[in-house]
């Protein structure tokens, strides 16, 4: 079974204006409403392909409640823990740029925490359990690590997408796959990853510091796959970009479809950017059809050197 984790999910008010102005009266051309969430995105993905999983985390109030009205409507299993507050709402605006406003989320105490902990215990060996998203303000740094120890002794498949020293702090636990852009790849080492070449060489470092597999996207410029015997690089397919919201959640989401089958390395890094590119291509998160179409012009070649 695979496990998606949101500490801190949303509902996402997507609105187009055709020309924002600041201080002005504006009316929106058109809005979409979702639940948002990196974990969430990824449990929606998956179904999307075809792979139940199960959606954790943290709801609450009127917001909360329609999140989970929304995946059971999609058929995703759930089993959040409530809690007082009401889940944020974040404003996605989309006019001459890309806007947004983030919520700050409700504060979830120890209780919760701990009730969270309760769930991982259990688990079963050889489930997938994916981390995901930024950390709320009312939990330490250190939850991740916490969780990402209890896989590594559990024999629970961590995958970690998140960013800065919530992501360090997991990596002597071994996780399964973590996914950085070239970005959050330069923050973890205090540097700048501008070419692929970069990006292995500081792939490879995590590979040192304990993680199995690495992931990197590089935007326009394709992605590059890496574990202890390969390294992969991947071209992207011929698009236009519509949306920024999703893509890499659905990256992580298109390769562990395949790996839940015991598809090849190549074939599911092959599906996650097929995945990722398609929701870039499209207003919502990829179809299986959008998936299938573009994975025929993604050529995966291996890096001999």
């Amino acid at each position: 079974m695979i496990y998606t984790c949101t500490l801190n999910p949303s509902i996402d008010y997507v609105a187009r204006v055709e020309d924002f102005k600041e201080g002005h009266l504006n009316r929106t051309s058109d809005t979409f409403v979702y639940p948002g969430g990196k974990g969430i995105n990824v449990s929606r993905v998956l179904k999307h392909l075809g792979i139940d999983s199960t959606a954790l985390g943290y709801t609450g109030g009127f917001t909360g409640a329609f999140i989970k009205d929304f995946l059971t409507e999609e058929q995703i299993l759930h089993d959040f823990i409530n809690v007082s507050e009401v889940t944020r709402i974040n404003v996605k605006l989309k006019s001459h740029k890309e806007t947004e406003i983030n919520g700050l989320g409700p504060s979830i105490s120890i209780e919760n925490q701990q009730n969270l902990l309760q769930k991982i215990d259990n688990m079963s060996e050889g489930d997938f359990l994916l981390l995901a998203g930024s950390i709320p303000p009312s939990i330490s740094d250190d939850f991740y690590a916490e969780i990402a120890k209890k896989c590594n002794g559990q024999g629970i498949h961590a995958v970690i997408d998140t960013a800065g020293e919530a992501l360090r702090k997991t990596l002597s636990f071994q996780p399964f796959l973590i996914k950085p852009n070239h970005h959050e790849l330069g923050e973890l080492f205090q540097t700048d990853v501008n070419s692929k070449e970069d990006a292995i060489f500081y792939g490879k470092k995590l590979l040192e510091a304990g993680v199995q597999n690495v992931i990197v996207s590089m935007a326009g410029d394709g992605a590059i796959f890496l574990n202890k015997d390969t390294v992969l690089i991947s071209n992207v397919p011929v698009g236009t970009v519509k949306n920024s919201v999703g893509a890499g959640d659905s990256v992580v989401a298109g390769f562990l479809s395949q790996i839940i089958q015991e598809r090849d390395l190549s074939t599911a890094f092959q599906y996650g950017v097929a995945a990722g590119s398609a929701t870039a291509f499209s207003e919502d998160l990829c179809t299986l059809e959008q998936v299938e179409f573009l994975r025929k012009q993604i050529v995966i070649e291996e890096v001999t050197r």
